[in-house]
């Protein structure tokens, strides 16, 4: 079924600080019946563009000038401050999960997270663009397999009894058994209890190949 904004131009801004590929997207976007109002290369520039042109929607690279980190994201996340509701759809490299979480934690919905690669499929790419433009959501399989990973370490992290956080902060903290058992005033052997306990919970079975330990404290700190 063909709605208006099937048939509407979708207006567009680029953020992107690598001028091939932001042509090419430019290119991509205008031959599939898109208007690009404006291409920049940096974040502020980015959130100008936005408060300036009010675009369908606006297509960000989450790493931008000058550190080449998070400046996208956290353009996007200002240009929807200043614009409320304005649709984003953020292109990254490699799946960064926070940065995922960030974008949508505003629920208010407009926004999406693909990996680069995904350009290549020209009506992927459209689809998802238009989804977003429209009030929906968009995100690559990837993202989604990775934010459903850490939901599910949150989930596990829920059944630690207090005392159990506690010796996991500690073991995040770098501590020994020794160190734990002192700071929290308990002994070793209800220290080692403890982090069997989280192990289980955790559902980290002893392997010769992985450091249930260390795998523990990031469950920990992803969290």
């Amino acid at each position: 079924m063909i709605t208006a904004m099937d048939r509407t131009p979708l207006r567009v801004v680029i953020a992107e600080d690598s001028v091939l590929l932001r042509e090419g997207l430019a290119r991509l976007i205008t031959e599939s019946g898109g208007e690009v109002v404006v291409t920049v290369g940096d974040g502020p520039s980015f959130v100008a563009a936005v408060e300036a042109h009010r675009p369908d929607v606006s297509v960000v690279d989450v790493r931008m000038p000058p550190t080449q980190r998070d400046e996208g994201l956290k353009a996007a996340i200002e240009a929807r401050r200043r614009v409320p509701g304005s649709p984003i759809l953020v292109l990254s490299q490699y799946v960064e999960r926070q940065y995922a979480t960030e974008l949508l934690a505003d629920r208010g919905g407009g926004v999406g997270y693909l990996l680069k690669d995904r350009v290549a499929n020209v009506r992927e790419f459209m689809d998802a663009l238009r989804r977003v433009a429209a009030g929906g959501t968009a995100l690559d399989p990837e993202v989604v397999a990775q934010l459903m990973i850490t939901r599910r370490a949150e989930d596990r992290l829920r059944a630690l009894t207090p005392r159990e956080r506690e010796v996991l902060a500690a073991m995040a903290e770098g501590r020994t058994n020794a160190g734990i058992a002192g700071l929290l005033t308990i002994s070793e052997g209800a220290t080692e209890k403890h982090i069997s306990n989280i192990f289980g919970k955790l559902m980290l079975p002893d392997s010769e190949h992985d450091h249930r330990r260390v795998l523990a404290v990031l469950a920990y700190l992803e969290s």
